[in-house]
């Protein structure tokens, strides 16, 4: 366990003020969907307005029925915002369906920093935890929001939510959020990337709402994907090489997008500075992206990060071809896998890279 001191000591996030960690063990089978930073609101000021039929479609319709644990990751209600009774008012259907996996034992609620207000909750129904351990059979996986590593969310977070709520919601401005900050995106991805590594672990995060595989980014993970596509087009012929030549194209205009969205420099920097990287971190992205929402889903066997959207209004990317698509029958949503690896490759590059030679 890491000393004393450091931004992302872990007995810091099971302070008095949370539960213990949950542990949930899967090892022996199970399935869990990790999802996070909802913000669920009430009126024009609702960030998952846009997203919220999508999600309660997939959580109502595949995810409970195929018997699934629930681990809200995080920021879930907007409290820095908005009072916890409008809210319940606002989203009845989605508490009931939090209602039907806690019935079943399979709802895991932990605390973000936009929804910390729940610890001084009398009636709240469900129990909230600062973390869960998920016992897989192969390494152990921390889910935790993330926040935890930046002091100024551990020890003055009420302060920043009066100041949201009384000052900058009036006057219609945005939170201040690490979200929207590259920098303090990169701040939390390398505490918690740090903290994985010293305890030989995996760490799945939400906060930033950018989603990682393997510690990678899209940014990173977009140009080793046009590598490998490279590497098979010499070899490729008729419809295939069409296919990857097209593919190529589509990834070099998202590259091209990241690039325009992101400071430069952040793009340089790295979380494993002159080493390889170490795949031991992973973030679930978020809810309320522009086309659609990403997760993580893990078993004992495999994690995944899994995109669903709406059909006809998901990212371009999806639509290519090479990414696992399926869709829940009589509705419009699509659920892509982008991203998947067996946990015990996982593990073997992490025993063999992180290790200082």
């Amino acid at each position: 366990m890491k000393k004393k001191g450091d931004s992302v000591f872990f007995s810091d996030m099971i302070s008095p003020r949370f539960n213990p960690a949950a542990v949930l063990d899967i090892a022996s089978g199970g399935k869990v969907l990790v999802i996070g930073d909802f913000h669920m609101g009430v009126g024009r000021r609702d960030d998952l307005m846009a997203n919220g039929e999508l999600l309660i479609t997939l959580l109502e319709k595949y995810y409970l029925p195929g018997g699934w644990y629930l681990v809200l990751n995080g920021d879930i209600e907007e409290l820095q915002r908005h009072f916890l009774s409008s809210i319940f008012e606002n989203w009845p259907r989605m508490f009931r369906i939090f209602d039907r996996f806690a019935a079943e034992k399979r709802l895991y609620k932990i605390i973000g920093n936009h929804d910390e207000g729940l610890l001084f909750e009398k009636n709240y129904p469900y129990p909230l935890y600062s973390a869960v351990r998920i016992e897989t059979g192969h390494l152990p996986v921390y889910v935790y929001h993330g926040h935890q590593s930046s002091r100024l969310y551990r020890d003055f977070n009420h302060i920043l939510r009066a100041g949201v709520r009384y000052v900058l919601k009036p006057f219609g401005i945005r939170n201040i959020s690490s979200a929207r900050s590259p920098y303090r995106r990169f701040s939390v991805e390398k505490s918690a990337y740090r903290f994985s590594l010293e305890n030989n672990c995996i760490s799945v995060i939400g906060h930033t709402h950018r989603s990682l595989f393997a510690s990678l980014g899209r940014f990173d993970y977009i140009k080793f994907e046009i590598e490998r596509l490279c590497r098979d087009y010499p070899a490729a012929t008729g419809e295939a090489r069409d296919r990857i030549a097209v593919e190529v194209k589509t990834l070099r205009q998202e590259l091209g997008k990241l690039k325009r969205s992101e400071r430069r420099d952040v793009l340089r920097a790295s979380l494993y500075g002159d080493e390889l990287p170490v795949p031991c971190l992973f973030n679930a992205g978020c809810a309320i992206g522009r086309k659609g929402i990403n997760a993580i889903e893990l078993t004992d066997e495999n994690i995944a990060l899994v995109y669903w959207f709406t059909e006809g209004e998901g990212k371009r990317f999806i639509s290519r071809g090479s990414y696992e698509v399926e869709e829940i029958p009589g509705t419009p949503c699509r659920r892509g896998v982008l991203n998947r690896d067996r946990l015990d490759n996982v593990k073997a590059r992490i025993e063999l890279l992180g290790v200082q030679p």
